[in-house]
């Protein structure tokens, strides 16, 4: 972590804790989406990947499902040939959380990224299932939340 990113962390930390915990599912949301889209943040499959990596095995098993579920059958087939392949049966449409142990960050990345590329809505309904765990966005670093935080009260402001 750079030093800007730890400055940022605790300048945001205290704040963000009482509006991510407190801010309604809907809007914090949109906040999210508009953090994954910001070209201030890493790009969307790369966070995505590192809040997977930071997840328990069901947050895991229901993100990969929302992304499945916004990929629709044709994506889901060409994801086939990478690393959910490997955990999910041919015709499945969902992943149990045993199965989602299985998947690696970079797996999810790349599904990430197809996903975005053929449904750009995907970042939305992703940036909607994060807003349900709150916890898990209080890590991906200082520079993100501030961005995250600040979209957040452009909603609650305006």
């Amino acid at each position: 972590m750079s030093l800007m990113d730890s400055l940022l962390q605790q300048v945001v930390g205290a704040v963000s804790e009482e509006h991510l915990d407190n801010a309604p599912a809907g809007v914090l949301g949109q906040s999210l989406a508009a953090m994954f889209h910001s070209d201030q943040t890493p790009p969307f499959a790369s966070t995505v990947s590192q809040l997977f990596g930071q997840s328990n095995d069901l947050q895991r098993a229901g993100m990969l499902n929302q992304l499945l579920a916004a990929a629709g059958p044709a994506l889901l087939s060409q994801m086939m040939s990478g690393g959910l392949g490997r955990v999910l049966q041919p015709g499945a449409t969902q992943v149990t959380p045993e199965q989602a142990s299985q998947l690696s960050p970079s797996d999810v990345e790349a599904m990430a990224a197809q996903a975005e590329k053929a449904n750009p809505g995907v970042v939305e309904s992703i940036g909607h299932f994060y807003a349900q765990h709150p916890t898990l966005i209080k890590t991906l670093g200082g520079a993100a939340l501030a961005i995250a935080l600040a979209k957040l009260r452009e909603h609650q402001q305006g």
